[in-house]
């Protein structure tokens, strides 16, 4: 059985992949395929951020008893990548290259330092304290 630092570690990087190439046809001005990308993209860290936000934070919160620590800072994270999220979706929509590209950039870099935050410290602090992490990820795997 896989553990939630492997697990989640591993969606990062199936988001990443969706998100370069979601760029990388914005950048040729392939916006059929841009679109299908990050509509996939954007599915994936939907899919991603309600896992951490609905069961893994709560049940390392419930666990540490620390609510005002890690995950507050990665929950205000998601929020500013969601607003992000939003404004991709419009340029995407208006297929401005220029402003995709540059919210783009953004985006990567906040989700890079994000995900380093995540793999690094927080999900080996679950892996650490969440009893039940087996049954998570089969719970993950199974949605």
């Amino acid at each position: 059985m896989t553990s939630i630092p492997e697990f989640m570690t591993s969606k990062h990087r199936e988001c990443d992949e969706l998100f370069t190439e979601a760029e990388a046809a914005a950048a040729k001005a392939d916006w059929s395929l841009a679109l299908t990308k990050w509509q996939s993209f954007a599915l994936e860290l939907t899919k991603h951020f309600g896992q951490e936000e609905d069961i893994l934070f709560p049940k390392f919160e419930q666990a540490t008893g620390m609510t005002a620590g890690p995950t507050q800072v990665m929950r205000m994270e998601h929020q500013q990548m969601r607003a992000l999220v939003q404004d991709l979706d419009n340029a995407l929509a208006a297929q401005d290259k220029d402003e995709y590209l540059g919210l783009s950039e953004t985006l990567m870099v906040m989700m890079q330092q994000h995900n380093m935050k995540e793999e690094m410290m927080l999900y080996p602090m679950m892996e650490q304290n969440v009893a039940d992490g087996e049954q998570i990820i089969a719970q993950f795997q199974a949605s």
